[in-house]
């Protein structure tokens, strides 16, 4: 059976499930790939068109080590046409880590009596801000644990806070929220905010497994939570992120509920996912975790290619939950969003010292902890252009008018030449000497290979600008 969403101009009547297992399952079963169809999925995406449930799931059950690598190599190559080389840089930044729910993968638990639980004061929030400015960070996501402090309300004075710190060239341009599912009037005093985009993770798609990990609160009602997004849409707010948290059910399944998620979005509203999220379970406090469903890093590589042929327009995100080595792999998959520099306890930007990771402080263990400058080199090293770009958000490219740019693979005409001038920006206000040589060469580079002339010298001049003291430059 199929559930069909509706739309309801009422505030937060119950909306109507989407996901089927029976039918998500039915789709796997009967997917039966061979090297005509896969190649001919590749092509499809390849033309930047959006693949359909039954042909996603004839990826997911691709093993000929061949195929999957022409997998790979599809998803390669679409990043490239979309995105080029480019690579957006921001930092998570947790608020408070109160939490009511009890999901048995999270370090913030409410049972978890071993927890730290502290809440930032708006003093605190400033000095880490103001750190993390120093750094050179433009973006920020905002994460709060699910709590009655932090409603929406709450939200909204963080998010007007970050965007109220300055310091030197340094400021937050861009404000993303990971909280609880908000009701239709709380998502719309975010938006007012000035939020972009905001973050609800399924975790899992599948309605009985999601059972067994969350055991109470308000997480504990897995339609409320499916539907969250469908209330921002009804609030106006069009810029949002969805992600399962990988290793709680079959990896082919929570992929095609992604796939799902997206397409009810796009029929309902007209807007897919901003992004898409896809972390693993990682080590936390008071972990309660089974095997069965563990993802394997050649199953997690693949699904990401997978993802990024499905959807092609959609931004994904890859965390420093991963180390350094699968990052670096997976980047060339479709990544277009890392965090760098990642702290997660709260108030550690602030602090001087880097002391070992308290499990009991923190939502999970980061696994590359490398310094927002030392992942900007390498990137750098690997002729891939860090980007600290905020301006499709700030210049109402969002939603609808985002998938006009995005879709057919234009918006690369505009990210190529803001990530190159916020590049700039840190290496005049931020980079070491070594870092600054490696980029001004990047970007000389990548001037070079615009096709269109009369950006390259729009985008000279930009640059000269910025050199003399201009900022907040963009296209």
């Amino acid at each position: 059976m199929k559930f069909i969403t509706q739309q309801y101009s009422i505030p937060d009547v119950p909306m109507q499930p989407f996901i089927d297992p029976v039918e998500i399952h039915n789709i796997l079963d009967n997917a039966k790939p061979d090297s005509a169809r896969i190649k001919d999925i590749i092509e499809k995406s390849l033309s930047k068109n959006r693949l359909s449930m039954q042909e996603t799931a004839a990826l997911t059950n691709t093993t000929d080590p061949d195929l999957v690598e022409m997998i790979k190599d599809g998803a390669r190559k679409l990043k490239e046409t979309i995105y080029g080389n480019r690579i957006v840089l921001f930092a998570p930044l947790y608020i408070g880590n109160k939490c009511k729910n009890n999901c048995t993968y999270c370090g913030f638990r409410a049972s978890n009596k071993d927890a730290v639980r502290k809440t930032l004061s708006d003093v605190e929030i400033t000095h880490e801000i103001e750190a993390l400015e120093d750094n050179g960070q433009k973006r920020l996501i905002l994460v709060f644990g699910e709590h009655d402090q932090y409603d929406a309300d709450y939200i909204a004075h963080c998010t007007k806070l970050a965007y109220s710190v300055k310091k030197g060239n340094g400021e937050i341009r861009r404000v993303n929220i990971n909280a609880a599912p908000l009701k239709i009037e709380g998502f719309r005093k975010v938006k007012e905010a000035g939020i972009g985009t905001f973050q609800v993770f399924q975790e899992t798609y599948h309605p009985e497994a999601y059972k067994t990990y969350h055991l109470r609160g308000k997480k504990a009602d897995f339609n409320y939570r499916l539907t969250s997004l469908d209330r921002a849409q009804e609030a106006g707010l069009d810029d949002v992120g969805i992600g399962a948290l990988f290793g709680l059910y079959d990896w082919r399944y929570e992929v095609l509920g992604l796939v799902r998620h997206t397409n009810h979005l796009e029929a309902c509203y007209n807007v897919g996912p901003h992004t898409i999220s896809f972390p693993r379970i990682k080590d936390a406090s008071m972990l309660q975790m089974g095997t069965k469903y563990i993802v394997t890093d050649s199953e997690f590589a693949k699904m990401i290619a997978i993802l990024r042929l499905a959807v092609p327009y959609t931004g994904m995100i890859l965390t420093a939950r991963e180390p350094k080595e699968i990052r670096n792999e997976c980047i060339n998959y479709g990544v277009s969003q890392i965090d760098g520099g990642t702290k997660l306890e709260l108030g550690s930007y602030s602090k001087t010292q880097n002391a070992e990771q308290n499990l009991n402080k923190g939502q999970f263990r980061i696994n590359d902890e490398r310094s927002l400058n030392e992942i900007i080199e390498e990137l750098l090293e690997h002729n891939m252009l860090p980007s600290f770009c905020t301006a499709c958000y700030r210049l109402g490219r969002t939603g609808e008018h985002f998938m006009e740019f995005s879709v057919p693979g234009f918006i690369k005409r505009f990210c190529s030449p803001n990530a190159i001038l916020t590049l700039a920006e840190y290496l005049l206000d931020y980079a070491p000497k070594n870092t600054a040589h490696k980029g001004w060469k990047v970007i000389e580079k990548n001037i070079e290979a615009l096709p269109d002339e009369k950006v390259k010298t729009k985008l000279r001049e930009r640059i000269i600008e910025l050199k003399n003291g201009k900022r907040d430059l963009c296209f």
